[in-house]
Formats: C-alpha cells, sequence, structure tokens
C-alpha cells in the first residue's frame, strides 16, 4: 500500500471514529493534508474500498472504516498517545485500591477482635517468600520525564515519576519498555540486580542509566512486599488484667507493641506442619519483652499466594479455649471474604 493511501486510511478512521459519520474526500483532504485534487482522493478511495479496507453506505457518497481497516490502523497507522499526568494517576489509584482495601479490612478486624477479647492484636499479610514482577508500564508525562508502573505477580502495583535531564522520544519510552519486559519480568529481587550487572557490559550507557532508574525502583518495590506490615491494635487493654496493673510491668510490653515501636520483631510465622493454629506460650516466645505473655495466632488466606496472620497478646493466664475459638472463627471468616472459600468438613468444624 502506498503512503498516500495510508494517510488517506487514516484520516479516514479518526475522523469516522470523532464524527461517527461517512467521510468525503473534502474532510479527507483537511485533515491528512494532501496536496492532490478531490477527484484523486476519491480514486484512492475507491481503491481502497476495493481493497477490502473502506465501505460505502448506499445512501451517502463517503466511507466508513471495514474491520480490516480498522486492524490496519491499529497495527500501523495510530500514535501511542500519551496519558496526562491526572489520568496516570487516576488509573495507578484505582490499581492500588485492592491492596489499600486489603489494609483497611485487616485493621478492622484487628480492632474488632481487640475489643472482644480485651486483648491486644495484632494482624500481618506475610507475602510469599519469592515475588517476582509481572509487568513493566511507561508512561511519558512531558518530554523529559515518564511514569514507570511496576505490577508484581501478586497484584501490587507501584509507581514512580522519574525526571530525566534529557529529552525522550516516544519510540526511546517504547524500547525501553520492551528491554525491561523482556529481560526482567520473572525474576525476584537478586535475580534482578545480576542481570541488571550483566547488562551493563554491552548497554550504551544513557540507555543503561535509564534502566537502571526502574529496574532500580523495581527492586525496592519487591523489598517492600517481602517486609511484613503489622497493624497493632488495642494496647491499652493490657492495663485492665492483673498482671499489668503495675505500669512498671506493662510499660516494656505496651512499648514493644506500640505502633512506633519495631514491630517486625512480632511472632509472625505459623507452624512448619501446615496448621493454621500456633499458640506460643511464655518462654517459647523468642524475644524478651514476650517472655512472660501468650501469643496465640491464625492463619487465614487472602489470595494471590498471600497468608495473613492475626494474633492475640496477653498473659499466660489468659482463657486459651475461648481466645482460639474467636480467633479461629476470624480467620475462617477473613479467608472466606477475600474469596477463598474453605472445605466442607472444615466449614463443619466451626459451625
Amino acid at each position: 500500500m502506498t503512503e498516500r493511501k495510508k494517510r488517506i486510511l487514516r484520516a479516514i478512521v479518526e475522523t469516522y471514529i470523532e464524527t461517527a459519520e461517512p467521510v468525503g474526500s473534502k474532510a479527507v483532504a483537511q485533515r491528512a493534508g494532501l496536496d492532490v485534487s478531490s477527484a484523486t482522493i476519491r480514486n484512492e478511495m475507491s481503491d481502497l474500498t476495493e481493497m477490502g479496507y473502506l465501505e460505502q453506505p448506499h445512501t451517502s457518497a463517503g466511507r466508513i472504516p471495514s474491520a480490516a481497516g480498522y486492524r490496519l490502523y491499529v497495527n500501523e497507522l495510530m500514535d501511542r498517545q500519551q496519558l496526562t499526568f491526572q489520568e496516570t494517576e487516576r488509573i495507578n489509584e484505582a490499581l492500588n485500591l485492592k491492596m489499600e482495601e486489603l489494609d483497611r479490612v485487616i485493621d478492622r478486624a484487628g480492632k474488632v477482635l481487640s475489643q472482644i477479647s480485651d486483648y491486644p492484636v495484632f494482624t500481618a499479610a506475610t507475602a510469599r517468600e519469592r515475588i517476582t514482577v509481572k509487568r513493566f508500564d511507561l508512561l511519558m508525562v512531558e518530554d523529559n520525564a515518564f511514569i514507570a508502573v511496576v505490577m508484581t505477580d501478586n497484584s501490587v502495583v507501584k509507581n514512580k515519576l522519574f525526571r530525566v535531564p534529557d529529552q525522550l522520544s516516544d519510540s526511546q519510552l517504547q524500547l525501553l519498555s520492551a528491554v525491561l519486559n523482556s529481560s526482567f519480568v520473572g525474576l525476584d529481587q537478586d535475580e534482578m540486580t545480576a542481570a541488571l550487572d550483566k547488562m551493563e557490559t554491552h548497554t550504551a550507557p544513557n540507555a543503561f542509566e535509564l534502566i537502571s532508574l526502574v529496574v532500580d525502583f523495581a527492586v525496592e518495590a519487591l523489598g517492600e512486599q517481602r517486609q511484613h506490615k503489622i497493624h497493632t491494635s488495642g494496647i491499652t487493654h493490657l492495663l485492665e488484667h492483673p498482671e499489668y496493673h503495675s505500669l512498671d510491668k506493662a510499660k516494656p510490653l505496651m512499648t514493644y507493641l506500640s505502633e512506633d515501636a519495631d514491630t517486625s520483631r512480632l511472632p509472625v510465622s505459623l507452624n512448619q506442619d501446615g496448621s493454621s493454629m500456633n499458640i506460643l506460650i511464655g518462654p517459647e516466645n523468642v524475644s524478651d519483652a514476650l517472655k512472660d505473655t501468650s501469643v496465640v495466632m491464625a492463619s487465614y488466606d487472602i489470595g494471590d499466594n498471600m497468608k495473613g496472620v492475626i494474633g492475640v497478646v496477653g498473659p499466660t493466664r489468659m482463657d486459651y479455649a475461648k481466645v482460639t475459638a474467636r480467633l479461629s472463627y476470624f480467620a475462617d471468616s477473613l479467608t472466606r471474604m477475600f474469596g477463598k472459600e474453605l472445605p466442607s468438613s472444615d466449614k463443619d468444624d466451626h459451625a
């Protein structure tokens, strides 16, 4: 197909998309910027019709694209449009909504259980050991700025705005996206770092600098997913129990459990035998701050290969039967809420 025919077909497709009306030769001439006569354009339109790319409604002298015309337009003729910064922000906020909702549900569950049990409660989402990048998307914002969107294989989406000193063309950004998706998808943190090191020796410095920016961001995003995000609720409930009436006795544990402290040391790992309930009594807890307490934990299935843990912290004198029953019900309910129904035998056990 000649270049002129392609320009005419593109003009007809884009005009018809805008107007939903058959397109005539005059509109094509204006849109395509062709310095030829209307007769020449009509002849080209007739050729495109015979080739199957255009159709002519019986009641009009204009033409509309056929399915084949749309296909050629999509494959070869259309420009890759740039989203506005506001559009990209709106899309990425929607993509992140799932994980934000997950955090809200987990946090709310911990607060409710703490109110029911009168003990402090912690909740956490624990990701699988190996997390990889599923896809990279790069969105141009300005000539020297783009947004990198990284989606991990557990459906978490992270994005970051990058500003670079030199102007970037759309073709350069598409090439960068292709390199990232061909070389770094399916790799975990360590594998991505190793792949980046190997790439440095045979990649142009300017291109490698851009690749490094996005890959470093992806590695950081994967690292965040492997960290336990822990919510704590109801810490002051400790003061309601005789063991902690003394502030000197209560303060170390309350400090340990506070949101401002390093709660990453809480025992969020479960039994190696795969059971959903785990009870650590007194000295069985590794941390000195928990040596006079008991921790009861239950797991639930979030989906996307992620597990959640909800745990109660209290004196070794706690009512284990009551706490485990409530924890078990909460965990089973959270599993069902996140779309992972339990086998019928498990449901019957808790009926």
